[in-house]
């Protein structure tokens, strides 16, 4: 398989609702926390969001990860980022969770921003975790 997982987090997936200007679950009546991962396709180089719906198993996003995303921790549990369409927020369990989905989005935007140019791969590298950290990481979530 070309595409693996580089973390996995809990939280509700919401999105910014302009006519009420609050958030909202992202499916309307869809509350609750959702199996959040960022996974890598290694044939093309690529990544995206997915996130599952605990309680139902039910696709809630499934967002592809562009070059350029402006990508906001807003509080320690509360990130978010925006297309030309929507804003999206992801209100985590925990700050540890945050902080593993926020290192994996980083490394992800640093591969993507690097495609283009050999060295700046190396230098921006170093904002995301290792691939040693990620192979640890996925060692725990196994356990």
């Amino acid at each position: 398989m070309s595409e693996q997982s580089i973390c996995q987090a809990r939280a509700s997936v919401m999105v910014y609702d302009d006519t009420s200007k609050k958030w909202v679950p992202i499916k309307p009546g869809q509350q609750g926390f959702s199996r959040i991962n960022i996974y890598h396709n290694t044939a093309n180089n690529t990544f995206r969001v997915v996130g599952v719906k605990l309680q139902d198993q039910q696709v809630v996003i499934n967002y592809s990860i562009v070059k350029g995303l402006k990508y906001n921790q807003a509080t320690p549990t509360f990130h978010q980022w925006r297309d030309a369409r929507q804003v999206y927020g992801l209100n985590f369990a925990s700050k540890e969770e945050a902080t593993t989905f926020s290192n994996a989005m980083l490394f992800s935007l640093s591969v993507l921003s690097a495609q283009d140019g050999g060295p700046a791969l190396q230098r921006q590298v170093q904002n995301g975790p290792t691939s040693d950290e990620i192979e640890a990481h996925r060692a725990r979530q196994m356990l």
